[in-house]
This record gives C-alpha cells, sequence and structure tokens, in this order.
C-alpha cells in the first residue's frame, strides 16, 4: 500500500507483523509518502526502501548490503528492544540513526518467563494433555521438587532479568546471575549472586535467558553448556533463539542431559515443520509471543512512530542506540542545507 508522494517516504517492511496505526497518527503532519510492504528477501528491502527516509522494521534483515543502498535512509526504526535484524556498525558508517524501544515489554517477557518456569517443572503441560485424553494420573509427573530453595539462574540481567528476579524473589528461590557486563555493585539492591558462567549452569536448577542476540551470546548454551547443567534442570529461553545450539538442546533432552526446556523463541521461526525438537513433550513452546499484550504492543507502536516523526522533523530521537552516530548523522548533514 503506498499513500500519496510526499516529501519524505517512509517505509514499513513488516506491514504484515505490525499494520501501522498509532504511527501514522504520529507522523500526521509530516507530509509523507507512507509505504506498507512486506519484504521477505534483502532484493526486497533495498528496492522498497532505497529512496526511503525512514525505515520501520520488525524482521526484515537489514544487513550492509541493504544499508549501501539506502540513500537517502534518516533513520532505521527497530520495533523492540533487539536490534538483531540490523548491520549497526554499517548504519553507523553510512550516518544513519538506529532507534529503538529499550523500555518495550519488561513485565510481559518477565511474566511469560515466571509462568514457564512455574509451570513446567510441575508437568502443567503433560498433565492437562493426559486430562483431555481421558486418562487421570497425577503419577504421570513424577518426580517434580518444590521451588523453595531451588537455584534459579538468570543469564543477562537487564531490565527484564531484573523485573524476572522480582518476580522470583517470593517463591523463595535461591537466585544466581551471569552477565559479564555487571559488577557486584551494579546488582546491589536485587537479592542475587552474581557468578560466572560455568558456575551458573552447574548450580542452576533452572535457567532463564534474556540476553540480546550478539556475537558473544550465539550459542552460547551448546552442547558443552548442556553438559553442564543438572539433569534435572530445566533451561529457559525468552531472548533470542540462536543463542542456544538447537541440534544440541534437542540432543540434551531427549538424551536427558537436562529435565527439560521452555521455548518462547527458536533458531529458525517459525520452525519446520519436522523438526526433532517439537516431537518432545519435556519441551513447552511458545510462538515468540512473550512480548505481546494488546497494551504493550500499542505502545511499542506510538514509540516506534514517534521516533522515527523526531529524525523527520530534524531532531534526534528519543532512543537512539547507535549514539556514535551523533556525530556523523545524516540528519545534521540535511538540517545544515
Amino acid at each position: 500500500m503506498v499513500d500519496k508522494k510526499g516529501k519524505f517516504k517512509v517505509v514499513f517492511t513488516d506491514s504484515h507483523l505490525f499494520k501501522p496505526r498509532e504511527e501514522l497518527e504520529a507522523l500526521k503532519g509530516l507530509d509523507c509518502e507512507i509505504v506498507q510492504a512486506v519484504c521477505k528477501s534483502e532484493e526486497e528491502t533495498i528496492a522498497v526502501c532505497r529512496d526511503a527516509h525512514a525505515v520501520l522494521n520488525t524482521s526484515a534483515k537489514i544487513g550492509r548490503r541493504v544499508i549501501e543502498e539506502l540513500k537517502e535512509a534518516l533513520v532505521i526504526c527497530r520495533y523492540g528492544i533487539g536490534v538483531d535484524t540490523v548491520d549497526i556498525p554499517a548504519a553507523t558508517e553510512h550516518g544513519i540513526i538506529v532507534a529503538n524501544v529499550p523500555d518495550f515489554c519488561f513485565d510481559e517477557v518477565a511474566d511469560t518467563a515466571m509462568s514457564m518456569i512455574l509451570s513446567v517443572p510441575r508437568k502443567v503441560h503433560l498433565l492437562n494433555a493426559l486430562v483431555h485424553q481421558g486418562i487421570w494420573k497425577k503419577d504421570a509427573a513424577k518426580p517434580v521438587h518444590k521451588f523453595r530453595g531451588a537455584t534459579l539462574g538468570i543469564y543477562a540481567f537487564g531490565n527484564i532479568g531484573r523485573n524476572l528476579c522480582r518476580k522470583a524473589e517470593p517463591f523463595g528461590f535461591r537466585i544466581l546471575v551471569h552477565d559479564p557486563y555487571l559488577t557486584s555493585e551494579s546488582v546491589r539492591g536485587y537479592p542475587v549472586t552474581l557468578v560466572d558462567f560455568d558456575t551458573l549452569l552447574k548450580e542452576s536448577d533452572l535457567i532463564s535467558v534474556h540476553a540480546p542476540l550478539t556475537e558473544e551470546t550465539r550459542h552460547k548454551f551448546d552442547e558443552t553448556a548442556f553438559r553442564k547443567m543438572k539433569p534435572s534442570a530445566f533451561f529457559f529461553n525468552l531472548g533470542r533463539g540462536p543463542i542456544h545450539d538447537q541440534k544440541a538442546l534437542t540432543r540434551a533432552v531427549k538424551e536427558g542431559w537436562i529435565a527439560g526446556a521452555g521455548l518462547d523463541v527458536l533458531e529458525k521461526e517459525p520452525p519446520d515443520a519436522d523438526d526433532p525438537i517439537l516431537k518432545l513433550d519435556k519441551v513447552v513452546f511458545t510462538p515468540h509471543y512473550a512480548s505481546y499484550t494488546e497494551e504493550a504492543y500499542r505502545e511499542l507502536q506510538v514509540k516506534t512512530g514517534e521516533n522515527a516523526a523526531a529524525v523527520l522533523r530534524g531532531d534526534f530521537p528519543k532512543y537512539v542506540f547507535n549514539g556514535e552516530v551523533r556525530a556523523n548523522a545524516r540528519l545534521l548533514k540535511r538540517a545544515a542545507r
């Protein structure tokens, strides 16, 4: 869908995922041509975004090749906290602001993590399936262990990890945290112990992942990591799918290196129908929905639209992910004309 020609071209690369609503309100009065696209390849993204001034992005990959073709782009606005769809160094090099929404979905993801942490080890999913089959047999859940005194490990202690910590505290967990960017002083006030990665793996009864996807975190949970966990431990990933090696996780559950898993994210989304991990009844899945509530998504669309509108008005947006761009932003050059 393309609106009338205007002074600025604004492209939504994934309009099938976020139907523009509040964003259009934020852009009102800016004389914009609005293009709602569904970009499934780099070629499609380049074709529709080559002359765009603002690109609003969810899942379309915006790598260096794409960025080099964005001749007019002032800003790439990401829906959400993560920016793993965008080549940040390339955008910065070309003077393109990357804006995200870092205060998005703290409660939603932590709530989803907590729901998995409470339900998966208690085998709620298994017993529910049996009851639907007419089987009334609580012994099928054995063994189940109490939470009070169990060790919850949190991998990455940003806003979501901290939110999860506060929700988990009343259940009596001992809470361990691994985050290489933090010090004991920076977690003061939270009921946690900062530990190295090996300690997190070896001592945790449950591990919940809340890290962004980076070269450092990609496949952080691989075969070596899963083998270090307790056979009675559970693994939860609500960050990004490639943080765990899915083949290794499948083997870990199937062969009993760990007791089970709860996954909101997978390495490939949606997964192939014949992916062996889907056959494991000790793994519970949700379809990358942990961030969702009606309220959170509305706020996300408002803030993403406001990020784009600020740049088109000649200002830096509230949320600038690549702060280094402030020195060479195309925005500054345009304003100087």
